[in-house]
């Protein structure tokens, strides 16, 4: 069964049976919130002591595949830090939206606020080293993406797939707001800007099912528009031997 129920009892079977010495425990993703289809995996955030090792594992439990974000109480801060730092904050979201499947110390709640508090002060900005490249980055796909023939199926795919990621990470980061990959892409894509986003996942899907890279291009505009416009000639990027 894939009831939410069930994975939290299932979760806490893992937890208790693997690591008997665990302080506390989170399950977030699907499953936590009542999405979970019959191949989906549990995520599950662990606390664990000190003397321990923080890590990630992947095993499979009930025969279901388990993900399994291990951290000891003093590595919280830094693990944090990592998730903001990546401007997508996976863990953190599994502390701020998961179920909690034990917590006989306190632990989990208060790294749940805390997860909480990074969470709301959004990721970093971007530098403005970082918007020019976007921008230039951005701008080539977009004229790749208009340039490739039709005919030219594999590269007009690929270079879909760049311009949405592109944008999106810009998009994301103009509104201030969290990004994602893979499902959660469009997730937070649509979360930032529902107009926009929408209109840069619709033409992605019009660039895969007819082979019509305008209305993507014409999204993807409006990101650079967004940022200062288009950037070609002038950019400069440092670093270069």
């Amino acid at each position: 069964m894939n009831d939410q129920a069930t994975l939290v009892a299932r979760a806490l079977r893992l937890i208790t049976n693997r690591y008997p010495h665990a302080l506390g425990a989170v399950l977030g993703g699907s499953a936590a919130r009542g999405r979970a289809t019959p191949t989906s995996d549990l995520d599950v955030a662990v606390l664990l002591p000190d003397s321990d090792i923080s890590r990630r594992e992947v095993i499979r439990h009930d025969g279901r595949l388990a993900e399994l974000f291990l951290h000891t109480l003093a590595d919280v801060p830094a693990a944090f830090e990592r998730d903001r730092t990546n401007r997508r904050g996976t863990v953190l979201f599994i502390y701020d939206q998961g179920v909690s499947l034990m917590d006989p110390h306190g632990h989990v709640s208060r790294t749940q606020g805390q997860a909480r508090a990074v969470l709301a002060a959004g990721p970093p900005a971007l530098t403005p080293t970082e918007w020019e490249r976007g921008r230039y980055v951005l701008t080539c796909f977009m004229d790749d993406l208009i340039d490739i023939r039709p005919v030219d199926r594999y590269e007009q795919l690929s270079l879909a797939d760049f311009t949405l990621r592109e944008a999106a990470h810009l998009l994301t980061a103009y509104h201030h707001a969290w990004t994602g990959i893979g499902k959660w892409l469009p997730r937070r894509l649509l979360g930032a800007d529902p107009a926009l986003g929408r209109a840069l996942l619709d033409g992605h899907r019009t660039v895969a099912e007819h082979s019509n890279p305008a209305p993507l291009a014409a999204a993807a505009a409006q990101v650079l528009n967004l940022l200062g416009g288009p950037l070609r000639d002038g950019y400069t990027q440092h670093g270069w031997a």
